[in-house]
């Protein structure tokens, strides 16, 4: 094994033998050649382990579970054991471009600020390119949305990680990454390189599709974390609305949109250290008039001329605005009392 490699990369894995050897060539075949790659199975009952042992690179460690206890757990493993200046994140089921890993070294080894290199990746099947938020201000302004950082994309410092009090939390699986680089971004800055270093894959055994509604609760448990460092203070009405907003604005109504506009004030006013960049900030906090638009005017199931005369009532009061056709949509389905079926 390499001693003090510059890479370390942890791979969890877990009954992926339809994807793993397609991942581990991507590893072993990238142009910067100072990794170690560590592989945790999580106690696999596939042939899972069977191919990862006809590997012969001294490069991978395989560390075989006896138990299956989760992915965060398999993770946080992972980085215990690492030896590398870097960790670089990969799934069993993705695949890296060859040059990932040089870039990603590249761009840290010159930008000593940022100690979260992420990038672009495009989705396996349908081709589709997944362009992500580039600078340090931006993302972090934009976590307050949700996660805008591809988790096996990364490359992280291992001295940031150190710093934490716990590297990936158990609780928020699975939205485990998403809670890392909240932390994280409160510590030093992330990146996206803009292109893409990763193809994804998206198929129905994946932990986010299995557990669908926890994802959602811890999403907006994160965000509220988040938004804790920022100095405001809610009325109990205000503070019910604005967890609404967390929630991507549902139960969102009408009457609530005075009671919003209040709290949004105070958001705005409440980013006073500049916690956030102010420009990304302001940026962040006005699209949340975006869930307004969507809950009262576009997700309904009855419309009534009302719902055209609310709209237009709070139109000049929303940075979000529909766009003609929209518009001219909302105006129809008002006018002629839609209702979905």
């Amino acid at each position: 094994m390499i001693n003090e490699p510059i890479v370390s990369v942890v791979l969890p894995v877990y009954n992926c033998e339809n994807y793993v050897k397609q991942a581990i060539q991507s590893i072993l075949n990238q142009t910067f050649r100072d990794f170690e790659l560590l592989i945790i199975d999580d106690a696999s009952t596939d042939e899972t382990v069977k191919i990862i042992n006809s590997y012969t690179d001294n490069r991978i460690q395989l560390i075989l579970k006896p138990l299956n206890s989760g992915y965060t757990n398999s993770l946080n493993y992972g980085i215990q054991i690492a030896k590398g200046k870097y960790i670089a994140r990969m799934d069993g089921d993705d695949i890296s471009m060859l040059n990932r890993f040089a870039k990603q070294v590249s761009f840290l080894e010159v930008n000593h600020e940022v100690i979260v290199c992420g990038s672009w990746f495009r989705v396996i099947g349908s081709g589709k390119v997944i362009q992500l938020p580039e600078n340090a201000d931006l993302i972090k302004s934009h976590l307050l949305r949700g996660n805008c950082i591809a988790h096996p994309s990364v490359m992280i410092r291992k001295e940031s990680l150190n710093r934490l009090s716990a590297v990936y939390d158990a609780n928020r699986e699975p939205a485990e990454d998403y809670d890392l680089w909240t932390r994280l971004a409160l510590i030093g800055k992330l990146h996206n390189l803009q292109e893409v270093l990763l193809d994804y894959r998206i198929h129905n055994n994946q932990v986010s599709n299995k557990q669908g509604e926890k994802q959602k609760q811890n999403d907006f448990e994160i965000k509220r974390n988040l938004y804790s460092v920022l100095d405001f203070n809610f009325l109990p009405v205000e503070s019910v609305v604005f967890e609404k907003m967390l929630n991507h604005g549902n139960g969102i109504i009408f009457k609530d949109v005075p009671v919003f506009k209040k709290m949004q004030l105070k958001l705005l006013a409440s980013n006073s250290k500049n916690v956030f960049e102010p420009k990304s900030f302001k940026a962040e906090i006005l699209y949340l008039d975006k869930f307004i638009i969507k809950r009262c005017f576009l997700d309904k199931k009855d419309f009534y001329p009302i719902t055209f005369l609310q709209y237009l009532q709070v139109k000049n009061d929303l940075s979000y605005k529909l766009n003609f056709t929209d518009q001219l949509k909302l105006f129809v389905k008002s006018m002629i009392f839609f209702k979905v079926k």
